[in-house]
């Protein structure tokens, strides 16, 4: 895997099509294409993105002295206290 690539990259190395993740995501097919373009969305709409592609969404914030996760953005229905 890379570091760091664009939502449509990921899709592809994952195998996926736009239909199937539309069809996953239960939304239509351009959605997925203008969903990939975006540069600003809701960590929801991310996260289920990265759940339809069979992965897990993680914040991650660095700073020069260590990373923190933030657990604000834990799994829906998940305790994040």
């Amino acid at each position: 895997m890379l570091a760091e690539m664009p939502l449509n990259e990921l899709r592809q190395a994952r195998g996926l099509s736009h239909k199937v993740l539309a069809e996953v995501l239960h939304v239509q097919q351009p959605s997925i294409a203008k969903l990939e373009k975006r540069t600003d969305m809701y960590i929801s709409t991310l996260r289920s993105h990265i759940e339809a592609m069979g992965g897990q969404l993680e914040v991650i914030a660095r700073f020069p002295d260590g990373a923190v996760k933030i657990s604000n953005f834990a799994e829906i229905g998940t305790d994040a206290s």
